[in-house]
């Protein structure tokens, strides 16, 4: 199994989300985008919209984002939004 993301979900005022992930899945103003392990390093202006996130558990954790970006480098995920919070 190949190692996992390292992703942190922030807002202007708050870290909404963090912890170790399998995949992350984004929606950009080029359209959605899937990160795995190994991704090669990038920086995109999110939409607004859903980040989803599966962890490594398994589990899937969602978040609404709007106004910011995403940001991969080594195999680390930061997606910092004027807004964000999760979703129930």
């Amino acid at each position: 199994m190949a190692s996992p993301l390292t992703v942190t979900v922030v807002s202007a005022d708050q870290e909404v989300w963090s912890g170790q992930a399998s995949m992350v899945v984004a929606r950009t103003v080029e359209g959605e985008i899937g990160i795995l392990a190994g991704h090669e390093p990038m920086l995109a202006i999110l939409a607004s919209g859903e980040v989803r996130i599966t962890s490594a558990d398994g589990s899937r954790i969602t978040a609404r984002a709007d106004d910011g970006f995403l940001s991969v480098e080594n195999d680390t995920v930061t997606v910092v939004a004027s807004q964000a919070a999760l979703v129930a």
